[in-house]
């Protein structure tokens, strides 16, 4: 191929790739390493537009959605009673900086984060989507990963907190296969995007570091931030139960879903 039709080839893949896409990712993981036959899956979206990236649960997002529209009504209603992806992605383009929105009741944390990913690029080839990809390997959070990347979109992004290679990833595992991000379509967008927001928590700024220890307090006593909420109270079947063995119980039931969720995406958050 000679240098003119190299030079149109990859102007009319920044024509067709730059405009504001979604990219549907399956996300399969397994939260709980003692029963790896419990693989969970969700529909993610890595939303580009012109300046920014943002990834997010498709089930999340139209939660927030739904409440949104209600509390503009007047009605406050309750979110979806379904397990999700509750954390959200944002990456400005000409940076290595992602804000990573994450809830840990009663605060919503938005998390300034640098990152910056090693990418061991090799000779292997493959294809997804009929999209022509090829090997690349990192290490992130405590895992190794392994990540297939188009070059022909020329978008330097991927799921979750992935980026920086000479093409969108459309797959991305870790090793052991525990953790594991693939492209399922495409969609075309029109106009900004803006993420729904929902104003269920105190919005708090916050640097990585200080939410590695918040984190790491949370794992430990995750109702901390709700001693004292829950009053004396009598059930249905007339039997009196004091505020502390309320908060007691729910604590207890908190603390063994965490034990259940040993095998988070960023092992190093489980390090003491």
């Amino acid at each position: 191929m000679n240098t003119i039709k190299i030079i149109i080839l990859i102007f009319t893949s920044i024509n067709i790739f730059g405009q504001n896409k979604q990219f549907l990712y399956e996300y399969k993981s397994i939260p709980d390493s003692t029963n790896v036959e419990n693989v969970e899956r969700e529909i993610m979206v890595l939303n580009i537009g012109n300046n920014k990236s943002e990834f997010y649960s498709v089930e999340k997002y139209k939660s927030d959605s739904t409440l949104n529209a209600d509390f503009k009504k007047g009605v406050f209603s309750m979110p979806f009673n379904k397990k999700m992806n509750r954390d959200r992605v944002i990456k400005n383009s000409n940076t290595q900086k992602i804000d990573f929105i994450t809830p840990l009741p009663p605060y919503r944390y938005s998390v300034s984060q640098n990152i910056d990913l090693k990418w061991n690029i090799l000779a292997e080839l493959d294809n997804i989507l009929g999209y022509n990809v090829q090997k690349a390997t990192t290490e992130f959070g405590g895992r190794k990963w392994v990540a297939w990347f188009a070059k022909e979109i020329p978008i330097q992004s991927g799921p979750y907190k992935f980026f920086g290679l000479p093409g969108l990833i459309l797959k991305i595992e870790d090793v052991q296969k525990n953790h594991i991000f693939e492209l399922k379509g495409i969609k075309d967008t029109k106009g900004d995007f803006n993420y729904p927001y929902v104003n269920n928590f105190k919005d708090v700024k916050i640097t990585y570091p200080k939410y590695v220890k918040i984190y790491k307090n949370f794992r430990k006593n995750p109702m901390a931030g709700s001693v004292g909420a829950f009053p004396d109270q009598t059930d249905a079947d007339g039997v009196f139960h004091t505020g502390d063995e309320i908060f007691r119980r729910f604590e207890k039931m908190a603390l063994e879903d965490l034990k259940k969720d040993n095998n988070i995406i960023e092992l190093d958050l489980l390090k003491q």
